[in-house]
């Protein structure tokens, strides 16, 4: 049975709460917090509103330690092969450094993210083939447009990929739309084209986000043999479950934690700004008085009170700490809790014990242990999902060039670092030690690293440092040969 069908309503019903996800919590990561958490009561909504973007700040950390280094990629051949080349060229190409650095950044906050691999132009036909030739496209597929469809009874399994994207018909306002959609099965994909009418308005955002499907326009409908045995669609759930597909955020699971430091925040902004100029109480007679003998002042205006106690008072100043104390404890303990569930220790985010100064790199990496356990958990799934992308570029790349590559079709490897800077000094006693004070690097790879010299720049120094060994070793030389002729 068709996810799109006359009458009924896009996105699908079981797809509707995803989608609405993904764009409420990319509002929180933004920071739009006020769009989101409803913390006062309508009458309060003029008071100051302070929004502590935590929840990108988590979602960041993510993306930096999975892909702020990048992954070497590798064929399990030697580096001159052409299996080698191929996959090196698919990554540069397709700036994938970039792709999956964005998508580790969406995925926290989303909980799944999508490749799409294609086989195309850059510019859709815009320039001619010399000036932009066919070639294997990896891209990151906006994740609210992919409808996947799972198999009978195993909601785990995805058989197919439907990308739905809405168009609005330009000059007709937000009246008239289309639903273009494209299904992607192992081996082919299959086009179709709806006509849709807006049904529902975000709440937070001035954009429809719920179309009611009017009619197939049967014309547009057409399927392309992809030649590859796969989807070209490839799913990296942020972490997920064995009973369903979909993928599970960092974010949603915090969101009244965020809340609440927000409302804390803003309450004591509050607080504070209502008490930098407090009213003042002076003794009854003070002020000046009308032909009545009444005290001539107003209180919310000038604010300053007459007391009539005369005798007991002298002038001062009316505050009132709010439970400042109270209130910065629980904004404490909401930050301490919050770090514990999100597996994110203090030292990667500079606060506690975060200074290095006689830390070895093992005691940092103990420090950040339940970040690194979590940024573990994602890493299986990309290099899982990474490897399926790379393996199914090559197949297309074959299927659909006029010329036979000239490698053959491997299943690459990928070597993740785990984000945190290394010890050099640690890691070269450890280096010392296994190899028995063995030199585990030349003279110019050392020079290459230290001052990030080309290897011809690098060969110029060494020779440099040789010729000044060698006059020294002269000199020294020469000295000794004269005190031994004096004796």
């Amino acid at each position: 049975m068709s996810l799109f069908n006359k009458g009924e309503y896009f996105p699908p019903e079981s797809h509707l709460e995803r989608i609405e996800r993904y764009r409420k919590n990319k509002q929180i990561i933004k920071g739009n917090h006020d769009l989101i958490f409803n913390n006062f009561p309508d009458h309060r909504q003029q008071l100051v509103y302070i929004a502590s973007n935590l929840p990108g700040t988590l979602a960041k950390k993510s993306a930096d330690f999975l892909f702020g280094e990048t992954p070497v990629f590798s064929a399990g051949k030697d580096d001159s092969s052409e299996e080698q080349k191929a996959i090196e060229r698919l990554v540069e190409e397709n700036d994938l450094h970039i792709t999956n650095y964005e998508s580790a950044y969406g995925n926290a906050y989303r909980g799944d993210s999508f490749y799409k691999i294609r086989w195309g132009q850059r510019y859709g036909g815009l320039l001619p083939e010399s000036a932009d030739p066919f070639r294997v496209f990896i891209e990151a597929q906006k994740a609210e447009y992919v409808i996947p469809e799972t198999l009978s009874g195993d909601s785990s399994s995805i058989y197919a990929y439907h990308i739905a994207r809405p168009v609005v018909i330009e000059g007709t306002g937000d009246e008239e739309w289309v639903l273009n959609v494209e299904s992607h099965y192992p081996g082919r994909i299959e086009y179709s084209k709806y006509k849709i009418r807006p049904f529902r308005h975000s709440s937070y955002e001035n954009a429809v986000i719920e179309w009611k499907i009017e009619d197939e326009i049967v014309s547009e409908r057409r399927t392309v043999d992809t030649g590859v045995s796969f989807h070209l669609i490839v799913h990296v759930p942020n972490t997920s479950t064995d009973d369903s597909w979909e993928g599970i955020d960092d974010i949603s699971e915090n969101e009244s934690i965020f809340a609440e430091i927000d409302n804390r925040l803003s309450k004591i902004a509050e607080i504070l700004d209502k008490h930098s100029d407090p009213a003042m109480a002076v003794p009854h007679g003070t002020l000046g008085e009308d032909e009545k003998g009444n005290p001539i002042f107003h209180a919310g205006r000038d604010k300053i009170f007459e007391v009539m106690d005369k005798s007991e008072l002298i002038p001062q100043y009316i505050t009132w700490n709010g439970q400042l104390d109270a209130a910065f404890k629980e904004l404490e303990l909401l930050l301490d809790h919050l770090l514990i569930v999100s597996e994110l220790p203090p030292v990667a985010l500079g606060k506690g014990d975060s200074g290095t100064s006689g830390a070895s790199g093992y005691a940092i990496k103990w420090r950040m242990n339940s970040l690194l356990a979590k940024i573990n958990r994602k890493r299986q799934y990309y290099n899982k999902g990474l490897k399926h992308v790379l393996l199914v570029a090559q197949m297309l790349e074959h299927a659909k060039s006029d010329k036979k590559p000239s490698y053959k079709i491997t299943v690459p490897k990928i070597r993740f670092k785990d984000g945190l800077p290394d010890d050099e000094m640690e890691q070269a006693n450890i280096a010392q030690i296994r190899t028995g004070g063995k030199a585990t690097q030349s003279q110019l790879s050392a020079i290459m690293d230290i001052h990030g010299f080309t290897e011809e720049q690098a060969r110029i120094e060494l020779k440099r440092i040789q010729e000044e060994e060698k006059a020294e070793s002269f000199v020294e030389s020469s000295v000794f040969n004269e005190d031994g002729g004096g004796e």
